[in-house]
């Protein structure tokens, strides 16, 4: 089990699985299970469930690179065209990251009451039922379960091509129309300090022909209403304003669903805590730069400083100003290249706040592929033997790249010179710099006859240069053989 351990990193060199073995880990998780319970079985099963748990948003992947930044894993603004394409206007929005969506969606409670269903990672919307306090609308929306605003002398379609007298008039209408979604959650204004109903959203805009000077409609199922909260305390001190739709983005989504708990009781709404485990896989971990895509997420990560814990620990976010810290249910997997980078060279404080999961090469799991005569085990063993001499054990060859040859009725030569040309011989000139002689010492093509070296190696004419150049000439020119690549006895002799 895991309950320990919210974060690991997958280490070694490439070619070991390591993210191949995250998608044993992830499912591992999220069924509460052992690691080895999960690798026993067939990867074919884990993987088809490791995708469900994906669609369901258990389970989320992504890849850092040199450019990823805190705006795409934490919160950024975020530039957006709205308008046709002869007036399009640019909009700026504070846009959530992949990370803050899926530790939204961990900590969101569980809503059931009846047929409705709050999406995973919901909006919150404020909307004045016919402005504050108790009105004719109000009650008939409460009644009736939905909510109802004006414009009736308005298109019943809007579009971006609808004519609008001012924008922040389009802005109100494309949000009611477009931008709500089904799951999301509504707070009805009582007066800029209160709110008087929570509901959550179950249908799309739709126009009332009965409806008066209020046509336009939503369903919604009010989970409470008639009552009285302070919203101004969990909306970052910002009083609410008059607007009849707007985006609640300073809001503590957690205050909200606590006070859904609150009026829950002795009603026909259960809410449950979300307990399930959810799994954030960051492949290739050590490429990003670190302290500019966690941020001030560095700290949150601590086990012992996730949500609910002893130590519990949320910061402001800069761009939304809304506090955030990190579910204690969400598990991070990270992997990566030894060959890239070392251990002792990655950001420290990454380091003290991860667990470290070393893949090395297992080549015993290639001992059921069979090519001709060749001992597919003993050669890649001697292949890495060799270079942990010359070069360290974190530059070994993975036995992952002979894996495809594993799903292979009858594997031939060709076969296993495709994996050498194109993917053993290149990483190992990235290894040594192209430095051949030493590729040469892995590959034992210095013991060999000419015909049966993978890099052939040939006496320079030094005749070539006139008169004395003043340069220290190689001895030796080398080149890559190809025909030696589909040659039996050349693996053979790597390790004979």
């Amino acid at each position: 089990m895991f309950n320990d351990n919210k974060n690991i990193i997958l280490y070694g060199p490439p070619g070991t699985g390591k993210t191949y073995n995250t998608v044993n880990y992830a499912v591992a998780i999220v069924e509460n299970k052992t690691f080895n319970e999960v690798k026993d079985e067939k990867y074919i099963s884990v993987y088809k469930r490791y995708k469900e748990y994906k669609e369901e948003g258990k389970i989320e992947f992504t890849t850092f690179h040199q450019s990823y930044g805190y705006e795409e894993f934490i919160e950024g603004i975020k530039p957006k065209l709205v308008g046709d394409e002869s007036a399009e206007e640019l909009e700026y929005k504070i846009e959530p990251g992949i990370f803050k969506q899926f530790c939204d969606n961990a900590k969101n409670i569980k809503i059931k009451n009846g047929d409705i269903e709050v999406s995973a990672n919901p909006t919150l919307w404020k909307v004045s039922l016919k402005g504050s306090g108790s009105n004719e609308i109000k009650d008939d929306c409460f009644k009736n379960n939905r909510i109802r605003i004006g414009w009736a002398n308005r298109d019943k379609e809007i579009t971006d091509e609808s004519e609008f007298s001012t924008k922040k008039e389009k802005r109100i209408l494309l949000d009611f129309h477009e931008e709500m979604k089904i799951g999301d959650i509504v707070l009805s204004l009582y007066d800029r300090e209160n709110i008087d109903g929570i509901g959550v959203i179950t249908g799309d805009a739709k126009w009332l022909d009965d409806g008066g000077h209020y046509p336009r409609s939503r369903d919604v199922q009010w989970l409470v209403t008639g009552i009285r909260e302070y919203i101004v305390k969990i909306n970052q001190g910002t009083t609410l304003t008059s607007s009849t739709v707007y985006r609640l983005n300073k809001i503590d989504r957690e205050a909200i669903n606590k006070m859904i708990e609150k009026y829950s009781i002795n009603k026909e709404i259960l809410v449950e805590e979300n307990n399930s485990n959810y799994v954030f896989v960051i492949d290739e971990i050590n490429r990003g730069n670190i302290s500019k895509i966690f941020g001030e997420l560095i700290t949150l990560i601590e086990t012992t400083k996730r949500l609910g814990k002893v130590e519990e620990t949320t910061v402001k976010l800069p761009y939304s100003k809304t506090p955030f810290g990190v579910p204690s249910n969400v598990y991070i997997i990270g992997t990566m290249n030894s060959a890239d980078r070392s251990i002792a060279l990655m950001d420290t404080a990454l380091r003290r706040r991860f667990s470290f999961v070393e893949m090395m090469p297992h080549e015993e799991s290639l001992s059921g592929i069979k090519i001709g005569n060749i001992d597919i085990v003993k050669m890649l063993k001697t292949i890495n033997s060799r270079i942990e001499v010359l070069f360290d054990r974190e530059h070994t060859i993975g036995h992952a790249y002979f894996k495809p040859i594993s799903s292979i009725n009858n594997p031939t030569i060709d076969d296993l010179a495709n994996i050498f040309i194109n993917s053993i011989i290149p990483l190992m000139q990235e290894y040594f710099y192209e430095d051949y002689s030493r590729i040469q010492y892995v590959l034992g093509d210095n013991a060999k006859k000419d015909d049966l070296k993978f890099i052939k190696d040939e006496q320079i004419n030094k005749k070539l240069f006139k008169g004395n150049p003043d340069i220290e000439l190689p001895d030796r020119k080398y080149s890559i053989q190809t025909n030696a690549f589909y040659n039996e006895e050349s693996y053979i002799q790597i390790y004979e």
